[in-house]
């Protein structure tokens, strides 16, 4: 067989949505949470009080194949939420490379979103934040509207918002905007029940057309239900990566609930 023949007869491998090698992130933050503490030591000495370095994450490596859905479980600090901006772009590396093949789109409470202008406008700015074009973005906004059941509000400006409301907007656009690979951190119980149940009728939707997604969270029966794979984060680390019912009993028997029942989300 010849060279030509053999590489036509060789099936072609999918390269996987997202790669991450040996990624760290740090930032800085002020010694001192009291401002006028800090400010009085700097008039005192001359000098700044010098900044302390966060390792938030720290070599962590692991890829996502397109199509499948990835959970993150953790306790609080343990890096989840910084590892998913570094993925959208939100927070460069300080060591390491991400590599992502499609569009992203993050949502994250708080994240993405002009509290000044109204929700119609933010629906818009997230559509050019995710490089949609003007015609394929004035046929997604009113789906998108649609979605977040917001009524008149739509038009009033986002800090007039309750959570709740911000919750259901930042789904909508997140969700809605055609996303080749979605970011979940923590932002499917701000609604009521009946918008989450919606919510995760369009996260099954989002499934089955083959798109990515990458879900933090701390409800082990959304982890058990959607993902695909699981990885567990520990002060900046990964822990254990694989299948999720074995990351949940291993993360289960380290919090010390083996005994307890998975709580219902609902």
């Amino acid at each position: 067989m010849t060279d030509a023949a053999t590489a036509a007869a060789t099936p072609m491998v999918e390269k996987p949505a997202l790669e991450v090698d040996n990624l760290s992130v740090r930032y800085r933050v002020r010694r001192g949470s009291a401002g006028v503490v800090v400010d009085l030591a700097k008039l005192l000495t001359g000098r700044r009080t010098p900044d302390r370095v966060v390792n938030a994450v720290k070599n962590v490596t692991f890829e996502v194949p397109k199509g499948e859905t990835l959970a993150i479980v953790g306790r609080n600090g343990a890096g989840k939420s910084t590892l998913l901006r570094a993925l959208s772009g939100a927070l460069p590396p300080a060591e390491g490379r991400i590599t992502v093949r499609g569009r992203v789109s993050l949502l994250a409470l708080g994240i993405g979103m002009n509290p000044k202008l109204s929700g119609r406008d933010n629906i818009r700015l997230g559509g050019l934040a995710v490089g949609l074009d003007e015609e394929r973005l004035d046929d997604l906004a009113p789906e998108i509207a649609e979605f977040a059941q917001l009524g008149e509000y739509l038009d009033y400006p986002m800090d007039t918002y309750s959570a709740g409301m911000r919750a259901r907007l930042g789904f909508a656009v997140a969700a809605n905007l055609d996303p080749e690979i979605l970011l979940i951190d923590e932002a499917l119980g701000g609604g009521d029940a009946g918008f989450t149940e919606r919510a995760r009728v369009k996260l099954a939707e989002l499934m089955a057309d083959h798109r990515t997604i990458i879900l933090v969270t701390h409800g082990l029966s959304s982890v058990r239900s959607m993902a695909t794979s699981a990885l567990w984060m520990h002060q900046g680390e990964v822990a254990q990566e694989g299948d999720p019912e074995d990351i949940i009993a291993a993360y289960m028997r380290y919090c010390r609930l083996e005994d307890l029942e998975l709580p219902d989300e609902n």
